[in-house]
């Protein structure tokens, strides 16, 4: 299956600025947007956009601002998620219709945000290890990681990078490593290389005093049928918070075994639980 990049402009009270994504599938089929976590990139739902791809669907997987191929921004106070949701807004309003949303922790907040909003276009919302509330323990621990990257010798130090920092994710093939670390690099000077997004990205997380983060005013306001993945060892979505969760009605909690926060999604079972919950009517 092809996959096409595109770009498209979006305004900030600042100026306008570049969001970039990869589509896959028929550009006309029902589309489905899928969303990347705090440090990830939009490369990181090849797999799953593949799949879903061959079932006729289009797929739409955007760098968020500051990362991939996306533009950076000036400040990075507007390193937060209404900023995020203004870019993404003006993808959606390209699509002009119903739209599936999968959400990878940030991206499954900014999917959230959407969905609890008047006159939002998600037909099905998934939400992938990202639920009504985080423990300020879990947010202190990806703050900590973001604060300690440099940049690499080459392409296999920074995947040996990935893989300590990301070992939740679960046990990914070599390849699914080689992929992530390809996909995750940007050059740097004198031949090294360095993650994908800018470092700034950190900037918010340090001005906030430790707290935890209640998201059930949001959540409530989700009425679209919900899939919560949750990775059975995940710290950022308890599982006292997804079964709470999975009590109103529409919602299905699926737990995926051997991963913490958050499942990666590239391994056929769980792509299966995708495909499956997105083909309802």
């Amino acid at each position: 299956m092809t996959m096409r990049r595109h770009q498209l402009r979006y305004l900030l009270p600042m100026g306008f600025f570049a969001l970039a994504w990869t589509e896959w599938g028929p550009e006309d089929g029902s589309p489905v947007l899928c969303v990347h976590g705090l440090t990830r990139n939009g490369r990181d739902f090849d797999a799953l956009a593949a799949a879903l791809a061959a079932e006729g669907r289009r797929v739409l997987c955007p760098d968020l601002p500051g990362r991939g191929a996306s533009d950076r921004l000036p400040d990075p106070s507007l390193y937060v998620p209404p900023t995020y949701i203004a870019a993404l807004s003006h993808l959606l309003a390209r699509l002009e219709g119903p739209v599936d949303w999968v959400g990878t922790s940030l991206g499954g907040i900014c999917g959230m945000v959407v969905a609890a909003t008047p006159g939002h276009p998600i037909r099905r919302l998934v939400l992938n290890d990202i639920g009504a509330f985080v423990a300020k323990e879990s947010l202190a621990r990806i703050g900590d990681y973001l604060e300690h990257v440099g940049d690499f010798a080459d392409v296999p130090a920074l995947e040996q990078y990935l893989r300590r920092v990301h070992a939740p994710f679960g046990a990914l093939s070599d390849a699914e490593w080689q992929h992530m670390a390809e996909t995750s690099a940007r050059a740097a000077p004198e031949g090294r290389v360095a993650l994908h997004y800018d470092p700034a990205i950190a900037v918010p997380l340090r001005g906030i005093q430790p707290a935890d983060m209640d998201l059930s005013p949001i959540w409530t306001r989700v009425t679209a049928p919900v899939l919560l993945l949750r990775g059975a060892e995940s710290d950022l979505l308890s599982a006292e918070t997804a079964r709470a969760m999975a009590q109103r009605p529409g919602v299905r909690l699926a737990e995926i075994a051997g991963c913490g926060h958050a499942p990666a999604l590239m391994h056929a079972d769980q792509i299966g639980l995708v495909t499956e919950f997105l083909a309802g009517a």
